[in-house]
């Protein structure tokens, strides 16, 4: 019996979402769960409640207050998953903010042997995100948005492997709200990753996609000292639970310091504190706004520790127009 090369990605990833290696929940799709962007790495996944360019794969509530035209390019290099992404957004007036987003997750190649440890091909993995996105203002402060995604997995195989290949196409929706009840408060809510079971095999094998239901608040807290004009305190808590299953959910903070104005260096700080669907730990970041460029690093300080000879490294490069 051949070894089959799906352990390929389920290794890697379930090193990196506790909940799948502990058999928690049978979910397909699950590297629609992995973090991408160094904001959001940094704020420790906090970013439910977080306006801005790199929302387009969080809350797309969040692209409403975006600006003229931006293009954002992504990489992330976690365990044994490299990620790339890229998103190209622009506003039309007061309609409001369109985008289209593109990430690959490669989980790389593995062996595919026999039972007396032959070596017969070689597997690669990857999937594949096609993002479209609307984000608009429906009243004075309250913004909503959606993402309709096409994720699509494929497992490839080179040499002796005629029942190795697999591949899978599913599709998916997100939608949030981003209110604003104050200049110094905001409140997020969404549903990420709602769609139709994704099958491998058969409809009856088929699993349920990832869904999950996010709450969040964030408070500036230096905005009422008045010696703190170009300093900006954003703290963020997150929640997120399965949308098929409540009651055992995660818990994010992050922090961002802002110091300047139009041209700014940003602080980060995160903390996951449960692990539903990422292992638990600190993180941190960095950001630099300049012109019409920004540029972001972070680094996922638990996922350093599960994997110490890699280093799991995320940086965003911004471009506006």
């Amino acid at each position: 019996m051949r070894r089959s090369g799906a352990w390929v990605i389920l290794g890697a990833i379930s090193a990196l979402l506790p909940a799948m290696a502990a058999g928690q929940a049978a979910e397909g799709a699950p590297f629609l769960l992995l973090p991408l962007g160094a904001q959001a790495v940094g704020l420790g996944r906090a970013m439910t409640a977080v306006p801005g360019p790199e929302s387009a794969f969080w809350n797309p509530a969040g692209l409403a207050e975006v600006d003229g035209g931006h293009v954002q390019l992504f990489r992330g290099n976690n365990f044994a998953v490299e990620q790339f992404g890229v998103s190209l957004l622009g506003r039309q007036g007061r309609l409001g903010t369109f985008g289209l987003s593109y990430e690959l997750t490669d989980v790389g190649e593995g062996g595919l042997t026999s039972e007396t440890g032959e070596l017969l091909g070689s597997i690669t993995v990857r999937s594949h995100v096609a993002i479209a996105s609307f984000a608009t203002t429906l009243i004075e402060r309250l913004d909503a948005g959606v993402n309709l995604k096409v994720a699509h997995f494929r497992q490839s195989c080179r040499g002796q492997c005629p029942e190795a290949g697999v591949s899978s196409t599913s599709v998916a929706l997100d939608a949030g709200v981003l209110a604003r009840p104050s200049e110094s408060t905001r409140l997020g809510l969404m549903v990420a990753h709602l769609g139709p079971r994704v099958q491998f095999i058969n409809a009856e094998q088929a699993d349920r996609l990832p869904t999950r239901l996010r709450v969040a608040g964030a408070y500036e807290v230096l905005r009422h000292w008045e010696e703190a004009d170009a300093f900006r305190l954003w703290v963020n808590l997150e929640v997120e639970d399965r949308w098929h299953d409540f009651g055992d959910p995660s818990v994010y903070l992050g922090s961002e310091l802002t110091v300047g104005a139009e041209e700014a260096l940003l602080v980060r700080a995160g903390y996951v504190f449960r692990d539903l669907d990422q292992r638990k730990g600190a993180a941190l970041g960095l950001g630099l706004r300049y012109d019409r460029f920004n540029v972001g690093i972070a680094r996922s300080l638990a996922a350093a520790e599960l994997s110490p000879d890699t280093e799991p490294v995320y940086v965003t490069l911004g471009i506006g127009f």
